[in-house]
């Protein structure tokens, strides 16, 4: 279901635990965020699209473009 966040974290050669420590998670509960055996928190997908650069949409394969929204 997220195979966007592991692409991103693969791309970037970050292991698990470094996105679960930034998130304040166990590495196991952020591995089902990739896998989509968790939803992921609102909170956590903010964090991640800050992280990252993108946005949220872009995180969960909602747009194909990776660019953050104008604020």
């Amino acid at each position: 279901m997220y195979r966007r966040l592991r692409d991103m974290r693969e791309d970037r050669d970050l292991p698990q635990r470094d996105l679960a420590k930034l998130l304040h998670v166990s590495q196991a509960t952020y591995s089902r965020y990739e896998s989509g055996a968790l939803d992921i928190p609102s909170g956590a997908l903010i964090a991640l699209a800050q992280f990252y650069g993108t946005s949220v949409d872009y995180l969960l394969g909602l747009t194909g473009d990776p660019m953050p929204y104008r604020r």
